[in-house]
């Protein structure tokens, strides 16, 4: 297996638009309605929203490719662009995900690997992300890395409040 890692640019807004939506889908459509689910996609992953966030010099996305096939992508932000105020020695994994089809080959601790560098290369001694309380498995997966619960905040997927459980890893 042959794993490589590209750091995203502005012409692959596309296939990050793409990934982005598929695998949002893919994870939450079984616990949400259609109609929250559209919502949310339309809003977040629209190319001129992605297109801004990855101009932002204090956010980077990152591809995952397996044998040459693209697998999934993480996000990582820095200082005043994460999305809650950790301060600056934190670094935010925003989003990261996987494919169904390219799950449980260990692209997910690859990718959690390349954010924990990126937090070294800039100094900080902290890294955090929010995960759905009811996604279990992702819940055991970071438990298992070392994060550990510090706090919780609202994700609206639509009009449905939701609780993200924040998860801390100290470097």
């Amino acid at each position: 297996m042959t794993v490589q890692i590209k750091k995203c640019q502005l012409e692959d807004v596309r296939d990050l638009q793409e990934i982005s939506m598929e695998t949002f889908f893919d994870t939450f459509k079984d616990q949400n309605s259609l109609e929250n689910m559209k919502a949310y996609l339309e809003k977040a992953y629209n190319l001129i929203q992605l297109e801004r966030e990855l101009a932002n010099c204090l956010s980077e996305f990152y591809f995952i490719y397996c044998d040459g096939e693209l697998a999934g992508y993480l996000k990582v932000n820095r200082n005043e662009a994460q999305s809650e105020k950790m301060g600056d020695t934190s670094l935010e994994i925003e989003r990261i995900y996987i494919r169904k089809n390219s799950q449980r080959k260990g692209l997910g601790q690859v990718l959690i690997n390349k954010a924990i560098d990126l937090a070294k290369q800039h100094n900080k001694t902290k890294i955090w992300l929010g995960v759905w309380e009811k996604n279990e498995n992702a819940i055991a997966f970071y438990s298992k890395l070392g994060f550990i619960q510090t706090g919780s905040h609202s994700f609206y997927m639509g009009d449905d409040e939701q609780t993200d459980l924040i998860m801390t890893k100290t470097l």
